[in-house]
């Protein structure tokens, strides 16, 4: 799979948190916030941004953990699942395209009213069109396209001059204001501050939920996190230094626009009722006059370009993440020659485009992704909190947030109440977000949930801390009841649960029926015996590769009954079974009903079993050509892809997944197989793979034959109507080929 390069030091991953925070949002949000709670809307911003230091902490610790791009799409995948990690992740991207599109649009009103200001000046009166829908629908078509095509052929896109020029202009903005502040009295700056709070704690509240999303721009650094170099350092200090250069110019310029900006008799709040789009702009005119208007026109077309530049730049990115998990279309996952994402790319500018196109009013659509961005905010609170109780000294070289766990606990808990105050204040915010959620969840179930699944089983098996992080310890019972196959199956099941986040459960049940008579008692000891010496040999094989597994030995009267009920009380998550430690094959002894009692066992016990028939003298560490046939509707995927990441990680493999078609099979039946054999290898197993398909009357012999040049087979076991089945084609290749074989079953 392709790789991104680290090619974003301190400075570049700076400059994209500047340039998404520092963006139109100041400017375009700046008169809601007035309206709604007046000059308390510096107190507003304030407070959003201590919740956004908190959230950046916590950004800054799953980052540099996690140091992958995709932000709180990769953290939901790394510590919850790769359910909920496709849910945020849909949404997350969907914000970003959001932001987007009201970036660009806010681009080509301001540069389209720039445009008729100098036409008046030269011309004359402008034409209407100048200042038309089609007129601003195509300048920001323009900018989407620009911008995207120089992201393609740069990873930061070229857009550091919008960003140091903006900073530039706020900076000569609020210096200005603050020189004439210092002429005019106490009583003159005080009463453009009085009153503060005309809307009280409700309207402040309101405030801050227009404005939150204007402080929206730190997590795109992590979301590019795959791309940054020493991740360690640079991500934490990236993200703070740019939210504190948003902190730094916001703060104090909202003074000046309450203070400096108000003219003798006026108030902030009745000028943004007046013009709550362009207060800041009348504010400026106040004290710098028609030149002061200007800067702000200049100020807001860098703004929004810059902003336009990084939600753009982070929508691929998640696109990009999601699409290597197969939880979006694998075409996605291309890289160009300069190693950017140029297909996540071309999708989410064409999403911004089709939502430029379809939606005439964005203001809910924008109230949409400020709810979003809260709720992905609220929920990486959330997983940094699980990730440090799992891990509680994280990854090497990862940054810790201070004071845990107050940092997650009262960050992530502000983001939620702001949330569920925006979605209540603003509905039509929470109904897209449940619209959009629900055509993901539509989409996830019918057409990536196979796919994403298998790739997520094969990546927690190949990284077991993946398991520790999820909270979870898996348990592998093992029935052992022949001494001779004990090493292999404690082999196998040590590969199955790796030390420190699996555990393996030995089990030998001592068969007896009720009470012992003198000619039993023979019998007994050497059940007894049997059964101490089988644990003795799987704890030993154990004990010797470092792996320190439990022990039970168990009495009932049928062993198979007796290994559903342990596997049922000890809620085992798999299990490994023996074929010869059973002293029993699957066509064996019929139980009740005519079904034999191993296919009575696969479908009593609630969870993935794996049997293996291993020939004398076989070593799970020397095996090395693993022969995977495939046929069926591929109900054991998920299972297979499981077991051979954990083969994977203990060791290099050679895999070979095979097809087999009738001998008459057509040439176009055996291309098509191949592709979806090779798809399916690259699911299953991303790391490099030979693909076969042949052409035989005789499947099994097929097998055989292949299998000859195999130390390993590995055969998924068929599903009849909802009943798990041995199956006689399994049973028929475990007798003829000269390997081991290991056949799975899946519990769901």
């Amino acid at each position: 799979m392709p790789e991104q390069q680290r090619t974003f030091g301190l400075l570049r991953a700076t400059g994209v948190g500047v340039g998404a925070i520092v963006g139109g949002g100041i400017l375009v949000l700046a008169g809601a916030a007035f309206r709604a709670t007046g000059p308390g809307a510096i107190a507003a911003f304030a407070a959003n941004g201590l919740i956004a230091v908190l959230t950046a902490l916590t950004f800054a610790e799953m980052s540099t953990s996690f140091p992958e791009s995709g932000g709180a799409y990769t953290y939901a995948k790394k510590v919850l699942s790769v359910r909920v990690a496709f849910a945020v992740g849909w949404v997350l991207w969907f914000a970003y395209i959001v932001a987007a599109v009201l970036y660009a649009l806010g681009f080509a009103e301001f540069a389209a009213a720039i445009l008729v200001e100098i036409y008046r000046a030269v011309l004359g009166d402008p034409p209407a069109w100048l200042a038309s829908r089609t007129a601003v629908s195509a300048l920001a078509l323009a900018a989407v396209g620009g911008y995207t095509l120089s992201l393609i052929r740069s990873a930061g896109g070229g857009g550091q001059w919008a960003t140091l020029g903006k900073v530039i202009v706020f900076a000569f903005l609020i210096v200005a204001g603050l020189w004439i502040l210092v002429g005019r009295t106490d009583g003159a700056v005080r009463a453009g501050l009085t009153p503060f709070l005309p809307g009280g704690g409700l309207g402040l509240l309101r405030a801050m939920g227009f404005t939150f999303i204007a402080l929206q721009g730190f997590e795109i650094i992590a979301a590019v996190a795959g791309e940054v170099q020493d991740p360690g350092r640079t991500l934490p200090r990236a993200m703070l230094l740019s939210l504190g250069a948003a902190l730094v110019i916001y703060l104090p310029l909202l003074l000046v626009i309450t203070t400096a900006g108000v003219g003798p008799g006026q108030s902030i709040t009745a000028m943004s009722e007046a013009e709550p789009e362009t207060v800041i702009a009348a504010a400026v005119r106040n004290y710098l006059g028609p030149s002061g208007y200007w800067l702000v026109m200049v100020a807001a077309v860098l703004s929004t370009l810059s902003a336009l530049q990084a939600n753009i730049l982070a929508a691929s990115r998640v696109a990009h993440s999601m699409a290597q998990d197969r939880t979006l279309p694998g075409v996605l996952v291309q890289l160009s020659r300069r190693q950017t994402p140029v297909m996540a790319l071309y999708a989410s500018a064409l999403a911004v485009v089709v939502i430029l196109m379809l939606v005439p009013n964005l203001a809910a659509a924008g109230a949409a992704a400020s709810l979003i961005f809260l709720v992905s905010f609220a929920l990486a609170h959330w997983t940094g909190f699980l990730a440090r109780r799992r891990a509680p000294r994280g990854r090497n070289g990862s940054f810790l947030t201070p004071w845990f766990p107050s940092v997650q606990v009262v960050g992530g808990a502000a983001c939620a109440a702001l949330a569920v105050f925006q979605a209540v204040a603003v509905p039509a915010a929470g109904g897209i977000t449940f619209i959009w959620l629900a055509l993901g969840v539509i989409l996830y179930v019918a057409l990536f949930a196979r796919r994403a699944q298998m790739v997520d089983a094969f990546a927690e098996a190949v990284d077991p801390e993946l398991v520790r992080y999820r909270g979870r310890s898996p348990l592998v019972l093992v029935p052992v009841a022949n001494p001779k196959s004990a090493p292999a199956l404690a082999a196998l099941a040590g590969a199955l649960a790796p030390r420190a986040v699996g555990r393996v459960l030995l089990l030998s049940v001592v068969r007896h029926r009720g009470g012992i008579g003198d000619e039993d008692a023979d019998t007994v000891g050497r059940a007894v015996k049997l059964a101490q010496e089988s644990m003795h040999e799987a704890l030993t094989s154990s004990l010797v590769a470092g792996r320190t597994p439990e022990a039970l030995i168990t009495v009932a009267p049928e062993p198979w009954d007796e290994i559903a009920r342990v596997a049922d009380t000890y809620r085992c998550e798999s299990m490994l079974l023996g074929l010869h430690s059973l002293d029993q094959a699957p066509e064996g002894v019929e139980g009740e009903g005519g079904e034999a009692p191993l296919e009575r066992l696969l479908n009593d016990v609630h969870c993935d079993v794996s049997i293996i028939r291993a020939l004398p003298g076989w070593h799970l560490e020397q095996t090395r050509r693993v022969l995977i046939p495939v046929g069926g509707k591929g109900v054991q995927d998920e299972l297979r892809a499981r077991l051979l990441g954990s083969l994977c990680r203990t060791g290099p493999r050679e895999l070979t997944f095979l097809g087999v078609l009738p001998a008459d099979a057509a040439d176009d039946e055996v291309v098509e197989t191949r592709a979806s054999l090779t798809h399916l290898a690259a699911l299953e197993s991303p790391t490099a793979s030979e693909v076969l398909v042949l052409r035989a009357d005789d499947v099994v012999g097929a097998i055989a034959g292949r299998a000859e040049q195999a130390d390993l087979v590995i055969l998924g076991l068929p599903r009849l109507r909802g009943r798990k089945l041995i199956g006689k084609l399994a049973v028929r290749v475990a007798e003829e080929v000269r390997c081991a074989t290991i056949m799975i079953s899946r519990h769901r």
